[in-house]
Parts: C-alpha cells; structure tokens; sequence
C-alpha cells in the first residue's frame, strides 16, 4: 500500500489524502446521526444524548475544516489564500461585533478590515515571508493607536484599541499563516503543502477532541471552572500526549521524521488548546457562551471565530517552528 502511494504523483496523494478523509467523516456522521434514533428512558441516557450532541458540534467543526481546505488545495494557491482571507476577514467582524466600540474607532476599524488584511494576505501570496511576519506585530500595532489618536476620542482610549489590536492579531495573523504552510518550500517536498496543513489541523483536533471525551467520561472538575467546564489539566494531558502520539504517526506525510513529528505535534496542540482556552476566557469577558449566540452567529458566519480559534493561535507557532527547525 505504502509503495503504491509513492507511486503516485503529488496531485494524487493529496486527492487520495482527501479521499481517506472524507470517508472517515462519513462514516463517523452516519453513526453518530444513527445513535440520535437512540431513545431516552434514563437520566443516563438523557447525559449521553447530551454527550452526543457535544460530539456532533465537534463533528461539524471537523467537516468545516475539511471541506475549507479541500477547497483551498483544489483552487489552488492564489484562490486559497483568498478564500482563507475571507474567512480571517468574516472572523475579525465576529470578534469585533461582540465588543463595544465607538465612533473614534472608525478609521481604525476601516484601516483594520480593508488596509492591513489585503496586505497581509498580498504579503503571503507573493512570498514575502520575512515581512508579513512583523508586519502586523511592528507596523500595524504602532499604527492603530495613532490612528486613533486622530480621531480626538480618549475615553476607554488604552481598552479600545488594544481590543481591536488583538483582534487582528488573532483572526488577522494567526489565519494569515494557514495559506503560508501550503508555499513552503522543502527540498523534494514540493507542491505537498496541503499535507502540512492536514497535519496541523488533524493534530490540534485531535488532542482537543481526547480532551473533550476525557473530561465528559471521567467527569473530573474543571481546574478553571470560571472560564471552560470541560478543561482540566489530566483531561489536557492525555489530549496532548495523544496528539503527539498521532504527529509521530502521520510524520511520513510531511517533510519530519518520527520524533521530529512528535515534537511538532505537541508544539501545535499546545499552542492550538491554549488558544482555545484564553478566546474561552475572552468570550466570559463578554458575557457570551460562544461567538456565535444560540448557534446563530451576529455576521452569518455560523459561529466562525469558534471553529477556527484555536487553528488560529496554532498555525504561526507551528509555521515558525517548522521554518526556524528547517532554515527555510
């Protein structure tokens, strides 16, 4: 099987790659979606149910970023990093229409959606790694204080515009880095970047899936009950071993070697889990269970910020991590 893989050319493996994958969902949708005909006699049956729906949101969440980046490697690498700056720009309006701002923050907000992302997203296309690296965490971090300065509002001045800095650091240039992994350029690894990115996302969910089912199955109290129920640091460290159990074994579809995929594996799931937990810790600040109230997200989205936070926080730590490892 392993050989009739490599005979393949790049543009199969990755189709076959896509293949694999698509079968798994299904069969994993159709079972779970079999199990909901299941009826509720018990209180036990009713929590299981309710563990089911849990699974099916994280289910949703797995054919959402399936489907994106299948689309993303079939358009290609120009389409992709459009389509993947349309969905930077619909989460920067979500974490914006959730937080207060005022009429002193316009220009900012305009600089922020129609200036800095275009570039960012041009900075990637075009290869210009060194700069879009510091283009936000330099030049547009000193920017937008100025910016707002501008506008003569200085009530809640520090809050406002460190809200919206974070923002554009998170939905901005986290996601900015998800098309970058498919342009890198590894010796013999040319044109496999989809493979890259499939790695990183099957890993970060893979441990935050883990972490999910431990915590509902053992039913261990939540270590920052304040800010996620279903975060524990046990339930946490059997994702994460678990994750890096599965980077060591998908290692042979990337440019790594065995304990090199492990270390890459636990580097993105604990930069992806993380994330997930402090945009937890953002959305308790303002009051919401999720970006998307009651499933219905304020920007049509669908709860978007949700389904891609914690890509968001992995995707710069693990591209910066393969690029120093690799001198790239």
């Amino acid at each position: 099987m392993n050989q009739f893989l490599r005979s393949l050319s790049t543009t199969q493996q990755v189709a076959a790659l896509f293949l694999i994958v698509f079968g798994i969902l299904v069969l994993v949708s159709v079972t779970a979606f079999l199990f909901t005909f299941r009826s509720s006699t018990t209180e036990h049956d009713e929590a299981w149910h309710e563990e089911l729906k849990n699974f099916r949101k994280l289910l949703a969440t797995s054919w959402f970023m399936v489907v994106v980046f299948w689309l993303a490697w079939a358009a290609g690498d120009t389409v992709a990093t459009i389509l993947f700056a349309l969905i930077s720009f619909f989460a920067l309006r979500e974490f914006i229409t959730l937080s207060p701002t005022r009429r002193g923050d316009h220009r900012s907000l305009v600089l922020a959606f129609f200036v800095v992302l275009p570039i960012q997203f041009w900075l990637v296309g075009t290869e210009h790694f060194d700069l879009f690296t510091v283009f936000i965490p330099v030049y547009v971090f000193l920017a937008i204080p100025v910016v707002s300065a501008l506008a003569g509002d200085t009530q809640r001045f520090l809050e406002r515009n460190a809200k919206l800095q974070w923002g554009i650091m998170v939905c901005v240039y986290g996601m900015s880095h998800v098309p970058a992994l498919l342009l890198l350029d590894f010796k013999g690894y040319e044109g496999k970047g989809a493979f890259l990115v499939f790695y990183l996302v099957f890993v970060v969910q893979t441990g935050m899936l883990v972490q999910h089912i431990v915590t509902r199955r053992l039913k261990r109290p939540p270590s920052m009950p304040l800010i996620s129920s279903s975060f524990n640091w046990y339930s946490w460290s059997l994702g994460l071993f678990v994750a890096g159990l599965v980077g060591g074994v998908l290692s042979f579809i990337t440019p790594f070697k065995l304990a090199q995929g492990i270390a890459m594996g636990l580097v993105a799931c604990v930069a992806g889990s993380m994330g997930h937990l402090m945009m937890k810790a953002l959305k308790r600040d303002r009051g919401v269970t999720a970006w998307g109230k009651r499933g219905i997200s304020v920007t049509g989205a669908n709860g978007l910020l949700d389904r891609v936070d914690a890509l968001c926080f992995a995707a710069p730590i693990f591209f910066h991590s393969v690029r120093w490892y690799f001198g790239l």
